[in-house]
């Protein structure tokens, strides 16, 4: 955008995050990149309440108001009728906060109601996409409205962002052509740990959404020869659940606990069916860690020439060995490759999309 916009009336952002899954890291890092540069944040929770540790973080972010919503997600409202009111509410919070724009972390959630300012829907993921990449075929009743809820936000919205262009190429596969904005995921590092590391695997997610590769991950576990950490929930608050063999589960870790989980391990691996951008890859890869990833094309989009690919009917066990035996070279490749995604750099490519927007 040339310069003479950046003037443009953008004061106050209302961002919608799920306090379940990495949307939550995404919305902190956005609103602390929206404080340095004077804009204050409405963050608004849907579906399960940030936990204390979370509340704290986004307390420590300077011109942040923190609102629990209790409403729900669009992957956990109950009928169409619970998702519009849940969006209803979310155009009444705008207006009470004097918001000068609307940041919303699903398209579904734009609804059809007359919003008091402009609004930019993300498209993190949406169960839509999610279907294609995983199950293919018809989708069940239940996916379909949810799927019809994204495909009219995503055409309300004044504009969407995709964090990935591969993204942005599924949706547009799903929900038919339209203009999307690719703003890639970022975050700031944190310091590189000092202490030595266990030859050890790493992952990290929603370890019950069966898109994630969890269970395959857990087959090339079997007779490794080196333990297979995995971060994470094993139950959805969609009522989903998983269990492994041969995981070495860490449960669900705060910031701190995943730094540390980061510094101890050598490798880390996400073999994900979908995964839109993967920001506990970005992490792990600023951290140090080799990477082991799906031969995806969002993957391949971030990461080519930085990590070991598995492909769809490959053994993993190969790739995982190979990291694990010499992952310097690959840790180092993948640590330059990672100083490309910031934070600033996201904000300061939202804040674009934004002022477009307002402009529009």
């Amino acid at each position: 955008m040339p310069d003479g916009l950046t003037a443009a009336p953008v004061q106050r952002l209302l961002v919608t995050t799920d306090a379940v899954g990495g949307v939550w890291r995404y919305a902190v890092d956005l609103a602390g990149g929206l404080s340095a540069r004077g804009i204050g944040t409405v963050l608004a929770v849907m579906g399960p309440a940030a936990d204390s540790a979370q509340r704290r973080e986004a307390e420590a972010v300077p011109g942040l108001r923190l609102v629990q919503t209790g409403l729900p997600l669009d992957w956990t409202a109950e009928s169409p009728e619970a998702l519009a009111h849940a969006s209803e509410k979310l155009t009444v919070l705008a207006a009470l906060t004097g918001v000068s724009s609307v940041h919303l972390h699903a398209p579904a959630l734009v609804g059809t109601r007359a919003w008091p300012v402009p609004v930019v829907a993300v498209a993190h993921s949406c169960v839509g996409t999610w279907w294609r990449a995983v199950r293919g075929g018809d989708m069940p009743a239940d996916f379909g409205w949810r799927s019809d809820a994204a495909a009219a936000g995503l055409r309300a919205a004044a504009a969407v962002i995709a964090p990935t262009a591969a993204h942005a190429a599924l949706l547009q596969v799903v929900y038919g052509p339209m203009p999307i904005q690719v703003v890639h995921n970022g975050r700031d590092p944190a310091p590189l740990p000092t202490l030595p590391r266990a030859r050890a695997v790493l992952t990290a997610g929603r370890l019950w959404d069966e898109g994630k590769g969890i269970a395959r991950l857990d087959q090339a576990a079997a007779g490794l020869g080196a333990p297979v950490r995995a971060a994470g929930p094993v139950q959805g608050p969609n009522g989903a659940q998983a269990s492994f063999r041969h995981l070495d589960l860490l449960g669900l870790l705060d910031q701190p606990g995943m730094e540390a989980a980061y510094a101890g391990a050598t490798v880390y691996a996400s073999l994900a069916r979908y995964e839109p951008f993967g920001l506990a890859v970005l992490e792990a890869a600023q951290a140090g860690m080799a990477l082991v990833l799906s031969d995806i094309t969002g993957f391949r989009e971030l990461w080519d020439g930085a990590a070991l690919f598995v492909g769809d009917s490959d053994d993993a066990q190969p790739a995982l060995r190979q990291a694990l035996d010499d992952p310097a070279p690959l840790a180092a490749v993948a640590r330059q490759r990672a100083a490309r995604y910031t934070a600033d750099a996201m904000t300061h490519a939202t804040l674009a999309v934004h002022r477009m927007a307002a402009l529009a």
